[in-house]
């Protein structure tokens, strides 16, 4: 069974750091490209960062450029987002995600989400 798993959320001052993890079981995220999202309150989901599956393309959203990071460890089957320098705006939970196209139809793969809240 596919499961994408996050965790590392928390809640941190501003300027504080935090690194978030996907990980992946039923599958081999080394394979896929993968996205992470986030969604406040209020506000509709929105892609934060992304990493091909070959790792030579990387992505962010403007209001994140320059403080995150996303990265990937095959052996531990799981991608990272790195969040430094994190402002009270970046409150959201985060997602991960992993879709694609096999054989005509579209597989499209969620976790649950982990609470990040920044705040003093």
């Amino acid at each position: 069974q596919v499961q994408l798993v996050e965790s590392g959320g928390g809640l941190v001052q501003p300027g504080g750091s935090l690194r978030l993890s996907c990980a992946a079981s039923g599958f081999t995220l080394g394979r896929y490209a993968v996205g992470w999202f986030r969604q406040a309150p209020g506000k509709e989901r929105e892609g934060v960062s992304c990493i091909s599956f070959t790792d030579d393309d990387t992505y962010y959203a403007d209001s994140v450029k320059g403080r995150f990071t996303i990265f990937r460890d095959n052996a531990k089957n799981t991608v990272y987002l790195q969040m430094n320098s994190l402002k009270p705006e970046d409150t959201a939970v985060y997602y991960c995600n992993v879709n694609y196209w096999r054989g005509g139809i579209k597989y499209n793969y969620w976790g649950q989400g982990t609470q990040v809240t920044v705040s003093s």
